[in-house]
């Protein structure tokens, strides 16, 4: 991808995004990163547990970030900390509704490196989406839109954090292989942020 946008929020430049997904009967485990071109962007490594039914997905996310020692020198980057107060992973829960012409998911930070407020306790910072695909002449898109209901780390109150409309489409190399990419704007009204991406996946 040209830059890391993830709901609204810029997590870095150019970046490769790896990942991989094994899944049987509704249930999947799928593991994702993402590493900058620039040493200094932060480098991710999540695994996601899910279940499908219907239209129904209930996911638990871990998410684990290994922050640049140029940037934050204090932190240590070890993956197998899980210490409340000094661990470097992020866990969420996630409960999402296809309904065809609209997709909906709530997704909740419940432990781990999530904001914490002035008492000491988790913010419990939590993103709401709702996600609509449309085709228009032979591309494919979808529009969205997110918000956060409270303070946490997506902003310090109510706020719509991410509006985005994605238009996905092949380049052609031969007559027989195409390569998936894809176009989006972003903005994000709490942040006054805009972003345009164009990805690749091969």
């Amino acid at each position: 991808v040209s830059s890391y946008i993830w709901r609204g929020i810029d997590c870095g430049g150019a970046s490769l995004q790896p990942n991989m997904a094994v899944a049987y009967k509704g249930l999947s485990l799928a593991a994702w990163g993402s590493v900058g071109i620039d040493k200094k962007d932060t480098k991710e490594l999540d695994f996601t547990l899910g279940y499908s039914t219907g239209g129904m997905t209930l996911a638990v996310t871990d998410y684990f970030f290994a922050y640049s020692n140029e940037v934050y020198p204090e932190m240590k980057n070890k993956y197998f900390n899980y210490s409340s107060h000094s661990t470097q992973h992020v866990f969420e829960g996630t409960l999402a509704y296809d309904f065809g012409p609209l997709a909906m998911s709530w997704n909740t930070n419940f432990a781990g490196a999530d904001c914490r407020k002035e008492n000491g306790k988790l913010a419990y910072s939590t993103y709401v989406e709702a996600k609509a695909p449309f085709k228009l002449g032979n591309l494919d898109f979808a529009a969205e839109i997110g918000l956060t209901p409270w303070e946490g780390a997506y902003a310090d109150k109510f706020n719509v954090t991410n509006i985005g409309l994605r238009a996905s489409y092949g380049i052609k190399v031969t007559e027989s292989f195409s390569l998936p990419a894809f176009a989006k704007l972003t903005f994000n009204p709490h942040t006054e942020g805009a972003y345009f991406v164009f990805g690749i996946s091969f």
